[in-house]
């Protein structure tokens, strides 16, 4: 049972930390609006007690998301999962040549060549960790194939020396996908053609589910036993594009279906959006390890990993590091160390997905922006700056 000042910190932590603002997915991002950090405190202290009074509760639990809290591991299993393993870093990966999800793993534009050598930029600056988004339509259109071709990804990664958090379903961005030839990118756009996986309406309709637990069972019963996966993340940003609480139930489900598949690898679904209460309960009491990701400077996302340690389970900030938000390697990379929390930013090498761009300042004419906004590598192996991989060899001691 949680104790009182173990709620507090819960309700601190999950109500009040503005960590990100949500993101358009339709179209050109929109504005973001970064929260009042002081303001969110006080309003967080002052209703407290009123919060926990009244407690917002969750619809009644489905067979499988009630076998999936039973099965979470305990926080002694994790915290020895954490011990065997070195301190993690690294970037959430996708091929420069690949706009999405469906371009990285669909047969025809699957590029080997190119993932081995910039897994290979990855490991000489001392990375051991990769995030990796999958998308069901490719598995659906070949899942021999498309699990080939996740067998070869990994055996590139682990030739490199990394293990890799694979994900399986996302909120962020379009919509809609298609199988075949993916679009070009908009001209200066940040992720333009990044995909959603299962998309609108399918998330929300529970019809649709059925199509999705074959997918989710196979990948995770072929690589349940594989090393070189390092844990799955089933479900980033839930609720994005304002999806809000219709995410729930696929998120509830897709913790059962991997359940009962029972992976050796640890199980999240990463914290991102702390006024989603009910979400963010569910993620945080279904995962294994605690994930999350902060664009934020070094004081929120200090008190953010201070509010996180009352789980008393392992941290991994699986998403960070937007320069002009003054998320940067020089103030965070060290951050993350020091608390001995997994330190995994957002772009790899600069590519199709022009996330180089800002979320919401398009450049029309496609010229370079003042200063990247995220990613570590020009596409030729060069470093966008030199003093940002120069310390990351240094503290990842490789």
């Amino acid at each position: 049972m949680q104790t009182f000042a173990h709620l507090v910190t819960y309700h601190l932590a999950y109500t009040c930390i503005p960590v990100r603002t949500r993101r358009a997915t339709i179209g050109p991002p929109t504005h973001h609006m970064k929260k009042n950090l002081l303001a969110s405190l006080l309003i967080g202290c002052l209703t407290i007690v009123g919060a926990y009074a009244q407690p917002t509760r969750l619809k009644p639990k489905s067979p499988a998301a009630t076998a999936a809290t039973e099965q979470r591991w305990p926080a002694a299993r994790a915290n020895a999962w954490q011990r065997g393993q070195p301190w993690r870093t690294g970037a959430n990966f996708i091929p420069s040549t690949a706009i999405n999800q469906l371009e990285m793993w669909q047969a025809a534009t699957f590029d080997a060549a190119t993932i081995d050598r910039e897994l290979g930029f990855a490991e000489g600056i001392g990375f051991n960790t990769m995030r990796v988004f999958l998308h069901h339509l490719a598995w659906q259109q070949d899942p021999a194939g498309f699990k080939q071709r996740v067998g070869q990804y990994l055996a590139l990664a682990d030739k490199h020396h990394i293990q890799t958090m694979l994900v399986f379903f996302d909120d962020c961005w379009n919509k809609e996908a298609k199988i075949g030839p993916q679009p070009a990118p908009k001209t200066g756009i940040h992720n333009s053609g990044w995909l959603q996986d299962p998309g609108e309406p399918a998330s929300r309709d529970s019809l649709t589910f059925g199509q999705l637990r074959p997918y989710v069972t196979d990948v995770l019963t072929t690589f349940a036993h594989d090393k070189r996966v390092l844990m799955w993340d089933l479900y980033n940003e839930p609720g994005n594009s304002g999806k809000a609480l219709t995410s729930l139930p696929l998120l509830r489900n897709v913790f059962g279906w991997a359940r009962a598949v029972g992976p050796d690898q640890p199980l999240t679904a990463g914290l991102w959006a702390w006024d989603y209460r009910e979400l963010n309960a569910f993620q945080a009491t279904h995962s294994d390890v605690i994930t999350y990701h902060c664009y934020d400077e070094v004081p929120a996302h200090q008190r953010l990993i201070e509010l996180l340690a009352s789980h008393g389970r392992p941290l991994l900030c699986t998403e960070y590091m937007a320069r002009p938000r003054n998320s940067r390697f020089a103030n965070i990379l060290p951050l993350l160390k020091k608390y001995n929390v997994a330190a995994i930013n957002w772009g790899l090498v600069a590519g199709k997905t022009n996330t180089k761009y800002q979320w919401d300042v398009p450049i029309a004419d496609g010229s370079e922006p003042v200063e990247w906004f995220h990613e570590v590598f020009r596409a030729d192996g060069s470093p966008y700056r030199a003093d940002e991989t120069d310390l990351i060899h240094k503290l990842t001691g490789r």
